[in-house]
Formats: C-alpha cells, sequence, structure tokens
C-alpha cells in the first residue's frame, strides 16, 4: 500500500496513512534493553481495514538488525 497506493487485499486505492506522532511502547515493536522504539507508520485500506506497518526510518532497521535474530 505504501509503494503503490493500492490494497492488496481489495485492491482499492482509499488508503489512510497513519504517521507516527507519538508512541507510549504499548502498541510497537518492544525494544530490548536500552533500545529506543521504531517509528512505525501504518496504514490502512478504507475499504477492507487491512493494515500494514512500516519502519521508515533505515537507522531504526538497522537497530531491530544487531539486537533481534533474523529467521
Amino acid at each position: 500500500m505504501k509503494l503503490n497506493g493500492k490494497c492488496p487485499k481489495c485492491q482499492s486505492s482509499q488508503i489512510i496513512r497513519i504517521p507516527v506522532v507519538f508512541r507510549t511502547g504499548n502498541d510497537n515493536i518492544i525494544p530490548a534493553g536500552g533500545l529506543k522504539y521504531p517509528k512505525v507508520t501504518r496504514y490502512v485500506c478504507e475499504n477492507c481495514g487491512f493494515t500494514e506497518e512500516w519502519i521508515d526510518n533505515f537507522e531504526d532497521i538497522q537497530i531491530l538488525a544487531r539486537n533481534f535474530q533474523r529467521i
């Protein structure tokens, strides 16, 4: 949805972007030790409710990669 503006489930182009404004940590990736919370932008399809989450900051992704196991 972020990349092409369409829902992969229903093909709707009615996408709502919900940027990170403030995080309490309750609805985010749980940090390990002293990690900061990565900022997660949500994309929601207005038609069917399908949701995607993206971490837009490359530095946040690298912190997660160093501190969590890859599968």
